[in-house]
């Protein structure tokens, strides 16, 4: 991608400007409207900007630790001032809501600076959009939060609000080359998102870098989560699991996995080969049957309202939701007690680790736009509401982005996303030959 306001500098450094008083956040805001203008038509990353006019002057009065820089915000969560459809020509050409989202209002309060709608599949489903993936051109950027990745990775804002209710937050992340943070469930506010189950959906953060989205989160969170709030760096101990109970590891994943090992060897981390439990395998299931069961009862009117409308639902959506409505509730009780009893035990998965290492997805970006890309390697972690993070610096047999999955114990993002900034760095170190820490290993 050509450099843009967002790919030369961090978010980071662009607060310490203005905080000195030696750049304006008016100034960014108006380089950022100047990138979108110039590279989202080949990209499509947004579905409906916010008039440049009011988001410069809404930069310039800001007030909150994001000091006006520009947040885009997937097009899943209700916005007062821009039109929100979901992804589905049910809702397009709507008037746009009477009230925010909460993360909506949150970042707004938080003076973050509301630039546009980014782009979902229907109703964060499969269904795949428009955008294309800047990172890998001719593959799929991935779904359903295509925009919001896109637009991060084609540095046009340098944050971006997504969700995850199977992977649509850690997966696209992959797929860009970006970083992709799913927090413990309930950190980030779901009220105001179309919700699809609301045992699973979880308000997901993008940025380029890991600070910055650390700090995000913890302007978003009110939670001590920018990389300076944590302690400081230690010597981690990671486990890699020895398989998966979901599928083979492709060529593309072993080989980011044995980048990802060897730098954080080379960073003085311990790798520890770990089994995964036999009730790994059975979560798989029960998140289907819990997305399912949910989904169905927060997309029936959705449904109802489409059987008017040949085009008002995809015929992909419209077959998922028949099939989930045969999800029985004994099928939904049982999921939810197994999601209970993982869970509980799941401090025992770890030890003694303190973070899970992870491909981000099954291989690179598909090629084409017929799909948006499996989420395999996440629909487990979603289940659990554990944080996970994708970190950048990989790439698969083809050159291509792969993310590295990081996962730690529910409600301990602060620590997981310290590692993910470790990892990121020596991954960064491995690409420019810098030497690093001597390995540790068993």
């Amino acid at each position: 991608m050509t450099s843009t306001i967002w790919t030369s500098t961090t978010a980071l450094a662009t607060l310490a400007q203005v905080a000195a008083g030696v750049r304006k956040a008016a100034d960014a805001m108006e380089q950022t409207y100047s990138a979108i203008a110039q590279h989202d038509p080949a990209i499509g990353a947004f579905s409906c900007l916010a008039e440049a006019r009011l988001a410069i002057d809404g930069a310039t009065h800001a007030v909150g630790p994001l000091a006006g820089l520009p947040v885009a915000v997937k097009d899943i969560f209700d916005t007062r001032d821009l039109p929100t459809a979901y992804g589905s020509p049910l809702y397009a050409g709507l008037a746009p809501p009477r009230s925010d989202a909460a993360i909506v209002g949150v970042i707004r309060s938080a003076g973050g600076v509301v630039v546009g709608k980014t782009t979902t599949t229907e109703f964060a489903y499969l269904e795949p959009t428009a955008t294309r993936n800047p990172n890998a051109p001719g593959r799929t950027p991935g779904g359903s939060s295509a925009g919001s990745a896109a637009a991060v990775a084609a540095g046009l804002v340098p944050w971006a609000i997504g969700t995850q209710t199977g992977g649509s937050t850690i997966r696209p992340a992959s797929y860009c080359g970006i970083v992709g943070f799913k927090p413990s469930f309930g950190l980030l506010p779901t009220a105001g998102l179309k919700c699809f189950s609301w045992s699973l959906d979880t308000v997901g953060l993008f940025a380029r870098d890991m600070g910055d989205v650390a700090w995000l989160a913890q302007a978003l969170s009110g939670r001590p989560l920018a990389l300076a709030a944590l302690p400081a760096p230690r010597r981690w101990t990671v486990g890699v699991p020895a398989a998966y109970p979901w599928g083979d590891v492709s060529p593309s994943a072993a080989a980011a996995m044995a980048q990802g090992i060897e730098a954080w060897r080379r960073a003085g981390a311990t790798i520890r080969t770990v089994e995964l439990p036999p009730m790994a395998e059975a979560l798989f299931s029960a998140h289907a049957a819990v997305q399912g069961w949910e989904a169905w009862r927060s997309l029936a009117s959705d449904l109802d309202m489409a059987s008017s409308h040949l085009q008002g639902m995809s015929l992909q959506l419209r077959s998922y939701l028949n099939e989930a409505r045969q999800v029985d509730d004994s099928t939904y009780a049982a999921a939810q007690a197994t999601a209970h009893l993982a869970r509980a035990r799941f401090a025992d998965w770890l030890a003694p680790c303190d973070l899970l290492l992870t491909p981000s997805a099954p291989d690179e970006a598909p090629v084409g736009f017929a799909n948006t890309g499996p989420s395999t390697y996440n629909r487990a972690w979603t289940l659990l509401g554990s944080p996970c993070v994708s970190v950048p610096g990989a790439v698969g047999v083809n050159g291509h982005p792969m993310g590295l999955q990081l996962i730690g114990a529910p409600g301990e993002d602060g620590p997981l996303l310290r590692a993910a900034a470790a990892l990121q760095q020596a991954l960064a170190m491995a690409a420019t030959g810098t030497p690093d820490h001597s390995p540790t290993t068993t």
